[in-house]
């Protein structure tokens, strides 16, 4: 057996093939880690994986709160998906702190 016919992302323990000796040989990328990778994994897999490509960050967000502490967040699209165990796609979504400054703040008990 080999890889050629599946080729599965990340870490995934139902993505193998009789190897020799009635051992198991993996076709996940995370095999490459573990070093139990079929012998055609790289022929078959790498050559044909894709990394998740992402967009630019969108703007922050306004202050969650009008007074005091609050969050802003901001995020970004993926572009490409990965494929054939391609590297996974960065965080989408990015949150900090803010303080809320509205004119309204010193006069609100």
């Amino acid at each position: 057996g080999g890889c050629w016919h599946q080729c599965c992302p990340g870490r995934n323990n139902a993505c193998w093939v009789p190897g020799t000796h009635r051992a198991r040989c993996y076709c996940d990328s995370y095999c490459e880690r573990t070093g139990d990778c079929c012998q055609d994994y790289h022929a078959a897999c790498r050559r044909a994986a894709v990394g998740c490509m992402v967009g630019p960050w969108g703007p922050w967000s306004r202050c969650s709160s009008l007074c005091g502490v609050g969050s802003k967040a901001r995020s970004r699209q993926v572009t490409v998906p990965p494929r054939h165990g391609g590297d996974p796609c960065p965080d989408l979504k990015q949150r900090r702190g803010c303080l809320g400054e509205h004119p309204t703040c010193g006069t609100a008990k």
